[in-house]
């Protein structure tokens, strides 16, 4: 028979020499070299399991000792060697007891008058793995704990039941502003705004984790203790407490990346705005100029030109001024000037115009008498101007439409606007994204707003525009 050649550390803690001497040679049938330590009472084990020379890899204990006896004998074990898995030999059936014992981590209850070489060593190798299981556990578990607690992001877990907060973590308390006690006695649905309970709840009632991975970057107002609304970047995963399903949550607070982002959006914007602005005005005080004095030279000319090539004369001086003309228009488009009293109206009006010089088009322009009411600030007038003048330019060059509707209105205290053409359409999965869209989206997201594009082949397009009225009007 081959036997296991592992060194296994043993130690019997059983007073009656006879059953001391079975327990060994049961051993030793199965395991080559055991190292088997006996302690004949409680104290004789306390001392040896007390000194830092002797480690075990299991403990076999008898339950009646000259010392101690049953639980009184397991609790005092258990003290002093709470880290070695621990197997009961006794002479009594005690079912009951038995099951007291397991419950109290103890490995296995067996009974010397049915024990033999084989069920001592299937228990003593079940015992060990299983207490090597138990110890990984447990350093998992630290793990959990220790990066849980000590992390710099708040964390957050709740019962995916009844949403209530079952840990959080310090940097939670600190940034929401309750203590730990005080989250454990509020919901998600406290610190959440009250028009995204029911998205988070069609999410977490599902049943579908893929569904529930929308939990994953997406980004919420959150209410802090004091009231102060901020908003967070959420990350959320399925966990098992005890018998619960619960979520763990990440809320990083995002308003620094936020007020980053704008300031970089800010900065790209403010550069195209000042180019723009730059070409404007050379194309008025230069460009303008130089055609405003062949105008004049040319009237002076209109005397010495014979009859027969007059027609030529007037044909050169029309085409100077239409050119005179779109470029003033051109620098006027590229440079509008917005003051402290110009509207919305006002600005579109005369983009409108200066775009559609031809009359090629029929533009229907719908300000809603709400609007009327609310002084929009000048960076905001020309974000909007941009947007508009970008979407009529894609309109002017791809939709080969004849008829555009601009709408501007007021709603839920969001500030919109939407333009629709009768052009051919497009696909939009089918199309990526140019330099002009992504400056449109840019300018609207700067004020915390949305850009929303929908079409389809020969139907036209519309996009629209939406920004909180906080963010666009003076104070």
């Amino acid at each position: 028979m081959i036997k296991d050649e592992k060194k296994y550390r043993i130690l019997v803690i059983e007073d009656n020499p006879g059953d001391f001497l079975i327990v060994e040679d049961l051993l030793s049938e199965e395991i080559l070299d055991p190292v088997i330590i006996q302690a004949k009472n409680l104290k004789e084990a306390v001392a040896i399991l007390g000194s830092p020379d002797n480690l075990f890899d299991i403990i076999l204990l008898d339950l009646t000792l000259p010392d101690k006896s049953g639980q009184e004998l397991i609790n005092e074990i258990l003290l002093a060697a709470p880290a070695y898995p621990i197997i009961i030999l006794t002479g009594y059936t005690d079912m009951d007891f038995s099951i007291r014992s397991i419950t109290r981590n103890i490995s296995d209850y067996l009974l010397k008058d049915d024990l033999n070489a084989t069920t001592l060593y299937k228990s003593v190798l079940y015992a060990i793995e299983r207490n090597k299981y138990i110890a990984e556990i447990r350093k998992s578990e630290k793990r959990y704990s220790d990066l849980f607690r000590l992390s710099p992001q708040p964390k957050l877990v709740f019962d995916e039941e009844s949403y209530r907060f079952v840990q959080v973590n310090k940097a939670a308390a600190d940034n929401y502003g309750y203590t730990e006690q005080e989250f454990l006695d509020h919901s998600l649905f406290d610190i959440i705004q009250k028009e995204d309970i029911p998205k988070i709840k069609e999410i977490l009632t599902s049943g579908h984790e893929p569904e529930k991975e929308k939990l994953k970057g997406v980004r919420f107002i959150h209410r802090r203790k004091n009231g102060e609304l901020f908003e967070v970047e959420m990350y959320s995963n399925p966990i098992l407490i005890g018998e619960k399903q619960c979520r763990s949550m990440i809320a990083i607070d995002v308003t620094e990346k936020i007020l980053h982002e704008e300031r970089v959006i800010q900065a790209i914007l403010k550069t195209q705005d000042e180019e723009r602005y730059e070409i404007g005005s050379e194309l008025h005080d230069n460009v303008c100029q130089i055609l405003a004095a062949g105008q004049i030279s040319l009237d002076k000319l209109e005397e010495v030109i014979p009859a027969e090539k007059k027609n030529w004369f007037t044909y050169c001086k029309d085409q100077l001024s239409l050119a005179l003309i779109e470029i003033r228009n051109l620098s006027h488009r590229m440079a509008p000037a917005f003051h402290s009293d110009t509207t919305v109206e006002f600005a579109f009006r005369k983009l409108l115009r200066s775009f559609d010089i031809e009359g090629r088009y029929d533009i229907n322009l719908y300000i809603d008498d709400t609007v009327q009411q609310y002084q929009v600030t000048t960076d905001a007038q020309l974000n909007l101007y941009r947007i508009l003048q970008e979407q009529l330019r894609n309109i002017a060059k791809h939709a080969k439409a004849t008829a555009i509707w601009i709408d501007v209105t007021v709603n839920n205290n969001r500030f919109a606007m939407k333009a629709t053409d009768n052009g051919i359409g497009f696909a939009p999965d089918k199309v990526v994204e140019g330099i002009g869209v992504a400056n449109m989206r840019r300018r609207a997201e700067f004020f915390s707003g949305t850009l929303h594009i929908s079409s389809s082949p020969g139907k036209g397009c519309c996009i629209l525009v939406e920004i909180p009225l906080n963010k666009i009007v003076v104070a």
